[in-house]
């Protein structure tokens, strides 16, 4: 099992938004986007969109997808399964957990099951 990192309450990212957490702080060698979904829950995904460089915590989020600002590719914030063209790969996921209003990032512990 992996350490959790302490990314803030859950006041801290609005819903609807999200936050960076570095590759640095992270320990990943990937930057890791945390969204604050419309569902009220927060899900975690590698930054980087999988079809070209673009940052996914710039994107749009609508439900429980996010949108890639710079050419339009979904991924579902849940599975971080590629929704539509043009990305074909998915994006790597990574469980959050809300512990006493904390919002808790386990970088590299797939939120997949």
């Amino acid at each position: 099992m992996s350490e959790s990192i302490n990314i803030g309450t859950v006041e801290d990212i609005d819903e609807g938004e999200a936050t960076v957490i570095s590759a640095e702080e992270n320990g990943t060698g990937e930057d890791i986007a945390v969204f604050h979904a419309e569902d009220g829950n927060f899900y975690a995904l590698n930054d980087n969109c999988t079809h070209e460089t673009a940052s996914l915590a710039d994107g749009w989020i609508e439900g429980t997808e996010v949108e890639c600002p710079v050419h339009s590719a979904k991924f579902c914030l849940k599975s971080g399964t590629a929704l539509c063209m043009p990305a074909t790969i998915a994006a790597r996921t990574h469980k959050v957990a809300v512990q006493d209003g904390h919002v808790m990032l386990y970088p590299n512990v797939s939120a997949v099951v």
